[in-house]
C-alpha cells in the first residue's frame, strides 16, 4: 500500500476543509502516515534551513560539543554525537540537536525545573542557524494547528477541537538529524539510524532530504519505503491519537535505514499535547489494543497521568545517561 499524497490548501485557506479531511482520516486508518504538499511553508526558508544544517554537521567535534546536551540541563537541548541516542537500548548511527519551545529563566516551569522546559542551545557556527530554527519552527507549528484541524473534522468533532481542549499550549519538539554512511554491522545485521519504534505525542511533521531511508510498517506486517517527495512533509500520528480514537487511528513504527555511501538529512518537528493534559479516548473508547504487536509490547491506552509524564517516561529511555543527571 502506497502512502498517500494530499494537498492541504483547501483546509489552510478554508475553500475545502472537508474533503483534506477526509483524506486525512483516510490514511489514518489505513496506515498512519501521509504525506503534505500545498502546505505553505516557504521554500526558501527550508532551503536556508537546509544548508545552515549541513555547514553545522560538517563542523569538527569540538566545536558542535560546544554545544551538548549535558549543558542544556533540565531542558534536554542541544546536540548528541553518533551512537549518543539510544532506540530499544541500541545506539543509533546518527548525531543531531534538540530543539524546543524557547522559555525565559523567570517561566514558572523552568524555575521549578520541570524537564524539557527552558532555553535552546544555539550554536554560535553558523551563526543564522538559530535565527532559522525558530522562523522554522514557527510556521510548522502554525502547520501543525491547522492539520489537527483536519484530524479534527476527519473524527467529526469540531475543528477546534485539539486547540480548545489539548493543544492551545502544545508541546513542540524541533529536531535536526544526520545520519552519516553506514554499512553493516559486524556481525553482517543491519544499522539502523533510527530503530523501529513509534512516535509519542498526536502528529509529526517531517521535512526529509532527497536522500531516501524512512520507512514504515504496513498494518498487514511488512515495510514500506517513504521516498521524499519534492515539496512534501512527511506526517505521521503518534501514541497520544493513538489512545485518544481508542485505536482507531494507530501510532504506525517506523525506523531509517541508513545509506553506505552518503549523509542524509532529517528534520522532525513533534506537535503534541500540552504537557499538564490528560488525554483520554473519545467516542467509543479503546475498540483494540495492539500492545502483543507492538515493537515495545507496551500499551498506550493503561497508561494514567499526563502527556508530561509519558513523555518523560519515554526520553529518559533514549538518552539512559543524561537521564541520570537531570531527571
Amino acid at each position: 500500500m502506497d502512502i498517500p499524497v494530499i494537498g492541504v490548501a483547501g483546509l489552510l485557506d478554508g475553500s475545502d476543509p472537508q474533503s483534506v479531511a477526509e483524506q486525512i482520516g483516510a490514511a489514518c486508518r489505513d496506515n498512519g502516515f501521509f504525506y503534505v504538499v500545498d502546505h505553505g511553508v516557504d521554500e526558501a526558508l527550508q532551503q536556508r534551513l537546509e544548508q545552515l544544517s549541513a555547514e553545522f554537521f560538517a563542523l569538527d567535534h569540538h566545536t558542535k560539543m560546544a554545544i551538548r546536551m549535558p549543558l542544556g540541563g533540565a531542558a534536554w537541548r542541544g546536540y548528541f554525537p553518533v551512537r549518543d541516542e539510544l532506540t530499544s537500548g541500541r545506539p543509533d548511527v546518527k548525531e543531531g540537536i534538540y530543539f524546543g519551545a524557547e522559555l525565559p529563566a523567570d517561566h514558572p516551569r523552568v524555575q521549578a525545573g520541570t524537564p524539557l522546559h527552558g532555553a535552546n542551545l544555539m550554536p554560535a557556527q553558523p551563526a543564522d542557524l538559530g535565527p532559522t530554527v525558530r522562523a522554522y519552527m514557527a510556521a510548522v507549528t502554525d502547520l501543525g494547528h491547522a492539520l489537527m484541524r483536519g484530524v479534527a473534522l476527519s473524527l467529526g468533532l469540531d475543528a477546534d477541537w485539539f486547540h480548545s481542549r489539548l493543544t492551545a499550549d502544545p508541546t513542540v519538539l524541533f529536531r535536526i538529524f544526520n545520519y552519516p554512511p553506514a554499512g553493516p554491522a559486524a556481525d553482517g545485521g543491519p544499522q539502523w539510524g533510527v530503530g523501529e519504534h513509534t512516535d509519542y505525542g498526536l502528529l509529526t511533521i517531517l521535512k526529509q532530504d532527497h536522500h531516501g531511508g524512512l520507512q514504515v510498517r504496513s498494518r498487514q506486517g511488512g515495510w514500506l519505503e517513504a521516498p521524499p517527495v519534492p515539496g512534501s512533509f512527511v506526517c505521521n500520528i503518534g501514541d497520544m491519537l493513538d489512545r485518544l480514537t481508542g485505536g482507531q487511528y494507530r501510532s504506525t513504527p517506523h525506523r531509517v535505514q541508513p545509506s553506505p555511501d552518503y549523509h542524509r538529512m532529517s528534520w522532525p518537528l513533534f506537535f503534541d499535547p500540552a504537557w499538564d493534559a490528560d488525554v483520554r479516548p473519545v467516542g467509543q473508547g479503546v475498540l483494540a489494543d495492539d500492545r502483543d504487536t507492538r515493537w515495545d509490547n507496551a500499551s498506550v491506552h493503561e497508561f494514567s497521568g499526563t502527556y508530561g509524564q509519558y513523555l518523560l517516561g519515554k526520553v529518559g529511555k533514549v538518552f539512559p545517561a543524561l537521564q541520570q543527571q537531570v531527571l
